[in-house]
């Protein structure tokens, strides 16, 4: 089987909204799914994109996908990479493709001078953190994620 991971393109955007719908269904997020095909395509492929994507394909064929973009660290002092979504087709794992991903951005951390990759997995996904903890990862327990959005967004943004 050949693996290869390449750079989205524009005409991706209908397949990447689909693998955020299923990973949004496997993670029971599917009522926050509010992205269309034309708000992936604007973001990802628009003037100047905030964020990235890289598509697994075995064979071929599409099964996979990591969205990012870039970070930074104060401490650091240096930019890094934040993973905010992969996914691997449940028929295609097993083959290394999500390491596969994972080793992508990787590279181009190491390869950009970058300072860390880092991404956020449910606690109750066992599967997910097994995984991710052999990759290396160290799980940051002691913080917790703050999230401001919809009308409490609104009121914190006060009047125009």
């Amino acid at each position: 089987m050949a693996l290869t991971i390449r750079r989205a393109q524009r005409d991706d955007a209908a397949l990447i909204l689909d693998f955020i719908i299923k990973l949004a269904t496997y993670e029971k997020l599917e009522d926050e799914v509010m992205a269309t095909g034309e708000d992936i395509a604007d973001s990802l492929f628009g003037a100047d994109p905030k964020v990235f994507c890289e598509i697994a394909e075995l064979d071929g064929k599409p099964v996979g996908f990591a969205l990012w973009f870039y970070t930074f660290s104060t401490f650091q002092g240096r930019h890094g990479i934040w993973l905010e979504d992969i996914y691997v087709e449940p028929e295609a794992r097993g083959n290394g493709i999500g390491k596969a991903l994972l080793v992508d951005l990787a590279r181009r951390c190491r390869d950009e001078g970058l300072g860390r990759l880092g991404w956020w997995v449910l606690d109750w996904n066992e599967p997910a953190i097994r995984f991710y903890k052999a990759q290396g990862a160290v799980m940051q327990d002691e913080w917790t994620v703050c999230r401001v959005s919809g009308a409490e967004l609104e009121a914190l943004a006060g009047e125009p």
